[in-house]
């Protein structure tokens, strides 16, 4: 299937590694002209040097200045952005009962005011040339809340609110605008979970990870790169109908449609 989005410019937040690296990944391999964003320059321009069409910008998005330092240095390096894809580091794991007050305007900071900055950044072009796409990566706890992942849901929901009143807006336009929420992928975030859900209880790390698999239909952890296929499809034109939705990428993990 053609995508379509060859030659067109992506900024990918956080795509250094993990989700946000098996995104750009797979967005180049499609012929988009990918932006790797990272806080640290350098990785982020190794991570870029193994991609066809790719440059790679250190900058901390959390700075004021950040988002339009971002897209300043992309439409330097290939014009004005056409995919956008909004991702970043989720809060520390907590249960609701064991978040304080203090840490809920870092949460919606981190996981929507900076993503709004970036869109508001570059809607204009978009609605102006009838094309663009904003897809951001999420999480399954948008769909089914995970008990130990209390902030990261709290922030990640009220974006799926933001976004999907921005879909209802941009429509018209040709600007789609979706979530895509994963569920248990190898990633070193994920796995990292898995270690700290293993000291919280006293277990192994395997323990857990076996617990995780068998409440997954497809008794496996998902792959980066199917998660970045999935996202590809989401950002090219073949998906030009498809907006204002939540796209699980969970291998069924999410007891319900």
């Amino acid at each position: 299937m053609d995508l379509g989005i060859a030659g067109k410019t992506a900024v990918v937040c956080a795509s250094t590694s993990g989700l946000g690296r098996a995104t750009a990944e797979a967005l180049a391999a499609e012929g988009a002209r990918v932006v790797v964003c990272g806080r640290r320059a350098d990785v982020a321009a190794e991570v870029a040097a193994g991609l066809p069409q790719a440059v790679g910008v250190g900058v901390d998005l959390m700075a004021p200045e950040g988002p339009a330092a971002l897209l300043a240095a992309a439409r330097t390096a290939f014009g004005p952005v056409d995919i956008l894809v909004l991702n970043g580091p989720g809060p520390r794991p907590a249960r609701v009962t064991e978040i304080h007050a203090e840490e809920l305007g870092p949460a919606v900071d981190s996981l929507v005011t900076v993503h709004h900055r970036l869109v508001t950044g570059v809607l204009g072009h978009m609605r102006a040339q009838r094309w663009g796409r904003v897809l951001a990566i999420g999480s399954s706890a948008v769909a089914a809340p995970i008990g130990d992942l209390a902030l990261s849901g709290i922030g990640r929901t009220a974006l799926a609110a933001y976004l999907k009143m921005l879909a209802g807006e941009v429509a018209a336009d040709g600007v789609t605008v979706n979530m895509l929420l994963p569920g248990r992928i190898a990633t070193d975030r994920v796995r990292a979970l898995d270690a700290t859900r293993a000291s919280r209880s006293g277990r192994d790390v395997a323990e857990v990870h076996a617990e995780s698999v068998r409440r997954i239909p497809v008794n496996r952890y998902g792959e980066p790169a199917e998660f970045g296929a999935t996202a590809a499809f989401l950002c090219g034109g073949p998906a030009s109908y498809l907006t204002g939705s939540a796209v699980r990428c969970d291998g069924g993990l999410v007891p319900g449609m």
